[in-house]
């Protein structure tokens, strides 16, 4: 079943009703994605005419689906990562999803990684852009009360697993949430946020709330932003010119949401040497809870996991559409002919005609 919704712009700016209604199409229901078109181009370029979404996988008692999503070649399996659960003896785990047979999934404990969020594909430093060799996955390590924050490299291939990156020339982390390793340089860009001391599995924070970019050839690790609140999801253009850097102040302490703080993307202009960001400016504001995981296409556009699905912006920030389902997503991974979306408990596959900007070079098909 495919619901899709187009929206009339000049009757939602008049009509708070017709807004409510828009919010429960958006919330109808947890079993389907239902697809809101806010632009033509929603539906013409990024859904296509082939347009399918169907649930793939569930689990009641247990949060399999919650953040990351990067494809292993050599596994043939995409790696999600579960939600803290409130419990040390129930530790968040890295969550096998076989979309390369019978969408089964397994979870998975890497040593050397405590409490696992985002992650990105990882490729040697010096390895051609458009090349897939050497492919392993690094992840966001939030770190517990005895492990430090930390960014771990993991080859699922062999379950082999080794640090990077664990302090910031001596100052611990507070806990690191989301990387993407640029694909020329080979520089990891991540940022650090106070959730794993929100959510009472990490000490007090000793650090400012920042962006990085970390060398993984040199050792070379600097601070690049500390503009934002609570600065969590983070991405390349598909030109490499710019930086995405959601802020998701919005919600802070559990239980303890402001909603006059940030839930908000942020985009920089990447430095002519590839190493600093310059020129921060408001790309988006999300209206339904807050963006958090974030990808971009091969046409620029830039997707976020938010209160009530992905929303998709265009490359100037005007919101083209939202793939809509109660409860939201805190992260999506793009595959050749789709995407996945992680909905915590649930697992949904949606086929599209729109690319990830990551997919050819993490599928192995140039």
């Amino acid at each position: 079943m495919v619901n899709i919704t187009n929206v009339n712009l000049l009757s939602l700016a008049t009509s708070i009703p017709y807004a409510q209604e828009l919010y429960a199409v958006a919330n109808a229901s947890t079993d389907y994605v239902s697809f809101l078109s806010y632009n033509e181009s929603f539906v013409t370029d990024i859904l296509g005419p082939n347009v399918s979404q169907q649930l793939v996988g569930e689990y009641n008692d247990y949060q399999p689906f919650h953040e990351s999503g990067v494809y292993n070649i050599a596994t043939g399996k995409l790696y999600a990562t579960s939600n803290w659960q409130f419990n040390f003896s129930n530790p968040i785990n890295v969550t096998a999803i076989d979309i390369s047979g019978n969408n089964s999934i397994e979870s998975i404990r890497y040593e050397q990684l405590a409490e696992a969020n985002g992650a990105s594909a990882f490729y040697p430093v010096g390895t051609p852009w458009n090349s897939s060799k050497g492919q392993q996955i690094v992840f966001c390590d939030e770190g517990d009360l005895v492990n430090p924050a930390q960014l771990v490299l993991v080859d699922p291939a062999t379950n082999k697993s080794q640090v990077l990156l664990n302090n910031f020339l001596g100052r611990n982390f507070t806990s690191i949430n989301d990387v993407k390793q640029h694909p020329v340089t080979g520089d990891l860009w991540f940022t650090d946020v106070p959730y794993g001391y929100w959510q009472y599995f990490r000490p007090a924070p000793v650090i400012k709330y920042q962006a990085y970019r970390f060398e993984p050839k040199t050792g070379v690790v600097q601070a690049v932003a500390d503009d934002a609140v609570a600065p969590n999801g983070i991405e390349l253009s598909p030109d490499f010119k710019h930086v995405y850097i959601t802020d998701t102040a919005v919600h802070t302490f559990p239980n303890k949401d402001n909603l006059t703080m940030p839930s908000t993307i942020y985009r920089y202009d990447i430095t002519a040497d590839g190493k600093r960001l310059e020129n921060k400016q408001l790309f988006a504001y999300s209206d339904i809870g807050l963006p958090d995981g974030i990808h971009c296409d091969t046409m620029g556009n830039v997707y976020a996991g938010c209160g009530d699905g992905v929303h998709v912006w265009n490359p100037e920030g005007v919101l083209l559409g939202i793939f809509a389902v109660s409860g939201g997503a805190a992260n999506f991974a793009f595959v050749p002919d789709g995407m996945y979306i992680f909905n915590e408990h649930k697992l949904f596959k949606v086929t599209l005609q729109a690319e990830g900007r990551e997919v050819k070079r993490d599928f192995g098909l140039y």
